[in-house]
């Protein structure tokens, strides 16, 4: 296959620290009490790209367990834009997740794969041009950007973009010490930078019962209204996986 897996769970991660799965356990200390800094991804990511040949890592799971629920929501966007659609894969750190996107979508798509991490989104870029894959669109676009996702407006304008995804990087906020205050300013900027029609995709381990509850509270307190939802990605490896659809409320979805 094109591009190698390595998928974990938020979970796991006390149970790797055990095993002995990455050398540094002080780096996995760290990862765990600090998931909402850039010097904790800096150092985890240059551990992981000192071992030789380039792997994708990726948490949870990779684009093949969510490519249904990605993919056709791209081709209901299309039907309404003249142009490429605007995608940001937020926290993508070496995840293929973007890239795949990019590869795979009939439609014309621009990928911008983002995160704070210098050392991740050069490792990437490093990967893409010495693969020079051919997207299926010959109008589609991918791109590395360094970014704080907390800081979504100073890169992106007001209703710029139609989909936002957020592969466990909302998962690794909530779980360090400061980063849940981190995770709800990021979740009303992307509903900011959303076009109407857009929709901000979160994949997570966390049950329904806390997400909800969570994300509903949040959407109350931004400048615009917006619908939550959930559905079930399913269960990998013992662990149960959900997608949430966070959208701006127009008035044709109230309608609905």
């Amino acid at each position: 296959m094109l591009f190698s897996r390595l998928a974990v769970s938020l979970r796991t991660i006390p149970k790797l620290t055990r095993a002995h799965r990455w050398h540094h356990t002080s780096l996995t200390n760290e990862l765990i009490e600090n998931m909402d800094k850039k010097a904790t991804w800096d150092r985890f990511y240059t551990e992981n790209g000192s071992k030789g040949q380039f792997k994708n890592f990726e948490w949870f799971f990779g684009f093949h367990s969510v490519k249904d629920f990605i993919l056709p929501i791209l081709q209901t966007m299309s039907h309404s834009n003249s142009g490429p659609l605007n995608i940001l894969d937020m926290g993508c750190g070496t995840s293929a997740l973007g890239p795949c996107i990019y590869r795979t979508s009939p439609c014309a798509v621009k990928v911008i794969c983002a995160d704070i991490s210098a050392v991740a989104v050069k490792l990437m870029e490093k990967h893409s041009n010495s693969t020079l894959v051919q997207p299926c669109n010959p109008s589609s676009d991918l791109a590395f950007l360094e970014m704080d996702c907390t800081q979504l407006r100073g890169y992106f304008v007001a209703r710029s973009l139609d989909l936002i995804l957020d592969k466990g990087t909302t998962d690794a906020l909530v779980r360090s010490k400061e980063g849940q205050v981190k995770a709800g300013q990021i979740v009303k900027q992307c509903l900011q930078v959303l076009k109407p029609s857009g929709t901000l995709l979160q994949f997570s381990d966390e049950d329904p019962d806390a997400r909800l509850v969570w994300l509903e509270r949040e959407v109350r307190g931004a400048e615009l209204p917006a619908d939550v939802g959930v559905q079930e990605v399913g269960e990998l490896r013992g662990v149960s996986y959900f997608c949430y659809q966070i959208s701006p409320q127009t008035s044709e979805r109230v309608s609905k």
